[in-house]
């Protein structure tokens, strides 16, 4: 590819996960596409799901019960035109699936026909998550990307890290359409500029701004710093959905444990062997992921332990590892053998419930920019998001937003001249250790003040800190040249701001954020909504 190279697409996708994938492969074959790629075009939060999509599926199930259920665990922020919208297309969704060859599990009934497994997670009052294995997410990101695969109109930019959306009047237009997206090669490190009709954000969630994270490197929060900078209106970023079970060993990198094992019959226990979760809440282990997580916050801090247990070995050996084999195999890689005692756990972010402020057809507050999946908000998962329900969002979202694309004509530009990224006045750093430095201590700031339970002076201490970091981290970009550090660290100072921002707002607890200052929840449940200077509606 070479230096400074110009391109121009009808749509361009941010993002290569479920989302991003499903959108690409609504859009019909006539449309140029180029999906942006961090890093393979399979590495994102949805291949490394677990547990599975949340669908109705079964006679004693209903979408009434899966509406309800998301309602209860949204904490009354949820909207219900969205969580209607996304639940009643759960059977197509998974119709089209089985249809491009993705393999759920399945057994034999008591008639003695073939159906699909249903597993029972956390806050589903049925078994309604269809599954494959404890691979789920894995087995449906590469199931679409073989189906676009075999297209050819879309290019895979891999190795691509976005710099920031150019929209039309930074270009000195009268409309703020979006324009296209500066890029930077990482083979490279030479920039590069797309121009487009419509651009998606497909880009994930922020859990990279916590020190302890069940998600990949790439969830860094690209996609809401960079929509919020163009003028994009974000809501709700003060919930953010720590994963109860996350393996705790050294070298494990906090490697999920499903919510499928609790579902399954898994226990949780304290470091002596004594089950807690009844105290919290009479559905044990099958509560909600704020209460268990906040429970199993709560006794760590009592004890001052390091983590507590999580043990399903009473259950068979054969049906452990037939349910959950990439699990045992991973677990059983670092010492522990899941049919034969506990296994050591401890939460970590996992979920970013907020995001960019969009429609049910993924718009956002920019003509001809989308947003869909985790990157967005649409208010499907309120306070707080139900297990297997982030998988069928992304599809539903991305299958209307390809349908919104073709009927949104772009807004013409004023002029085809979008200048090359400019890195003229800028130099080389000779002194690295500083975005380490800064990049170190946002996470480890967001951990201890932002993190399960917080408190109004933490939270203050954060926003200073922050603030002080912004300010180095944005005179580090203006004088040097960019990589992937100083970019993914920029984009999430700027997410941290926008969370404290919000959980200083929020004058309550709810859902996934808890303060020690607010304990109760109000009357009337309010959605945070952060608006931008430069925000035009």
């Amino acid at each position: 590819m070479n230096k400074h190279m110009k391109a121009h697409y009808d749509v361009v996708i941010i993002g290569s996960g479920a989302a991003g994938l499903t959108l690409a492969l609504h859009l019909p074959n006539h449309l140029s596409v180029a999906m942006i790629c961090k890093e393979s075009p399979l590495e994102s939060s949805s291949y490394y799901a677990q547990g599975g999509v949340a669908a109705v599926l079964d006679e004693y199930d209903s979408i009434q019960a899966h509406v309800d259920d998301t309602l209860i665990a949204g904490d009354g922020l949820c909207d219900l035109d969205a969580v209607s919208f996304v639940v009643e297309q759960s059977p197509s969704i998974i119709d089209w699936l089985v249809d491009l060859g993705v393999d759920f599990d399945t057994r034999v009934s008591k008639s003695g026909r073939a159906e699909f497994h249903l597993t029972q997670e956390g806050g589903h009052r049925h078994r309604r998550v269809i599954h494959a294995a404890d691979a789920t997410g894995r087995e449906i990101t590469e199931r679409l990307s073989d189906a676009l695969g075999r297209r050819s109109n879309t290019d895979f930019l891999t190795n691509h890290i976005a710099i920031d959306l150019i929209t039309g009047n930074q270009l000195g237009e009268s409309n703020k359409a979006v324009r296209g997206v500066y890029t930077l090669d990482l083979n490279t490190l030479s920039a590069h500029t797309f121009s487009c009709n419509h651009l998606v954000l497909a880009t994930g969630g922020a859990s990279k701004v916590y020190l302890y994270t069940s998600n990949p490197d790439t969830a860094s929060g690209d996609g809401i710093a960079m929509a919020w900078r163009a003028g994009c209106r974000v809501a709700n970023l003060e919930f953010n959905q720590f994963h109860p079970t996350c393996l705790y060993h050294p070298s494990a990198r906090s490697y999920l444990i499903s919510e499928a094992l609790r579902g399954e019959g898994a226990r949780l226990l304290l470091p002596d062997g004594a089950p807690f979760m009844q105290k919290f809440d009479d559905r044990g282990e099958l509560a909600s992921r704020d209460i268990v997580a906040r429970a199993i916050d709560f006794e760590m801090k009592r004890l001052g332990c390091d983590h507590v247990l999580l043990d399903i070995s009473h259950e068979p050996s054969d049906k452990i590892r037939q349910h959950f084999p990439n699990i045992y195999e991973k677990c059983l890689a670092h010492g522990f053998d899941l049919t034969q005692g506990p296994i050591p756990i401890v939460p970590a972010a996992h979920y970013t419930c907020g995001g960019v402020v969009t429609d049910l057809a993924g718009r956002t507050d920019i003509q001809n920019l989308y947003a869909i999946g985790e990157v967005s908000y649409t208010g499907l998962h309120g306070a707080n998001r139900m297990a297997s329900n982030s998988l069928l969002e992304c599809m539903v979202f991305g299958r209307s937003t390809a349908a919104a694309i073709l009927g949104d004509r772009p807004t013409l530009p004023t002029t085809n001249d979008i200048p090359a990224w400019d890195a003229s006045q800028v130099s080389r750093s000779s002194e690295d250790i500083l975005l380490a430095h800064n990049w170190d201590e946002l996470r480890r700031l967001m951990w201890d003040y932002v993190g399960i339970v917080r408190s109004n002076r933490r939270l203050l201490r954060a926003q200073r800190r922050i603030q002080l970091l912004q300010q180095e981290i944005n005179d580090y970009y203006a004088h040097h040249t960019v990589n992937r550090d100083l970019l993914e660290l920029r984009n999430l100072a700027q997410v941290a701001e926008l969370i404290v921002r919000s959980a200083l707002s929020r004058k309550e607890s709810r859902g996934l954020h808890f303060n020690v200052d607010y304990p109760e929840a109000m009357e009337t449940a309010e959605t945070t909504i952060l608006t931008p200077s430069n925000y035009m509606p």
